[in-house]
């Protein structure tokens, strides 16, 4: 028996090939990352979390941001968290916070600004004695995605680093953390070009309202689920709930199978 197909039945049959190479071809177009056009704009560091325990996320790439020396995340194949604080200034908690680091023998950096370096130098003092890193937060914690020129830039970091040898007797070592997280890619090149690596997050929640603290539970509500490996944990040491919360959140962290490491090593 011959099956006969008219010229109808062929031209369909093409059309509908024609529409099923073009859907291959959509969904095996190579994405793309960020690139230096999409990022030219000053920019406000985020996170977007798909999953919990799952890595997040960035505006930028891990790739695109390597380029400068600068990182948010370490290998999703490790549990390892990165443990870092801001320090815009000493509200009374920081003590509490080292003493629960050393408890766990945790070694974290802390990111501070020239205003803390004149008020609490002692402290700074102890951090380093206790094996942890003092990062540079910036002299005045400007919006530093506004400065474009180099000196400019330049001097809102040097006065840090002159400031932390005045007191320790040693060169600062060389994390910057963008105020607020706002950058541009002018300011990648910029701490880049000043030996500095640019240090961001992937995982933060709201700690810094003096008055208006979260609550235990709500603090563990955000930082327990998200927690992933390469995490790049940032706190205030601002923060009276973090000061409280800090040994059992990091036994429930150590629980979970996870570990600390060093920014020496995020970046290394």
């Amino acid at each position: 028996m011959y099956i006969t197909i008219g010229k109808k039945q062929i031209a369909i049959v093409l059309v509908c090939f024609v529409l099923l190479l073009a859907v291959v071809i959509r969904f095996n177009r190579p994405q793309t990352t960020a690139t230096v056009e999409t990022l030219a704009a000053n920019t406000n560091w985020g996170l977007g979390y798909s999953e919990n325990g799952k890595q997040p996320t960035g505006n930028a790439s891990s790739d695109f941001l390597k380029q400068y020396n600068a990182y948010f995340v370490g290998s999703a194949d490790k549990k390892v968290i990165y443990l870092t604080f801001d320090a815009g200034y000493e509200a009374g908690y920081t003590p509490a916070i080292l003493d629960v680091l050393k408890k766990h023998n945790v070694k974290s950096a802390f990111f501070v600004v020239g205003n803390y370096l004149n008020t609490s130098p002692d402290l700074v003092k102890r951090m380093i004695a206790e094996g942890h890193i003092v990062g540079n937060h910036t002299n005045t914690h400007p919006d530093m995605s506004k400065i474009s020129d180099m000196e400019a830039f330049k001097k809102e970091i040097s006065a840090v680093e002159i400031k932390f040898k005045e007191i320790t007797g040693k060169d600062m070592q060389k994390y910057y953390r963008p105020p607020q997280g706002k950058y541009s890619v002018d300011n990648l090149k910029q701490a880049n070009k000043l030996g500095y690596k640019t240090i961001f997050w992937s995982l933060a929640y709201v700690d810094w309202y003096r008055d208006k603290q979260p609550t235990k539970e709500q603090a563990f509500n955000k930082l327990l689920p998200r927690i992933h490996p390469g995490a790049v944990v940032l706190l205030h040491s601002t923060s009276k709930t973090n000061s409280e919360i800090l040994d059992e959140l990091l036994s429930k962290w150590e629980a979970m199978g996870y570990t600390f490491g060093t920014l020496h090593e995020l970046a290394g």
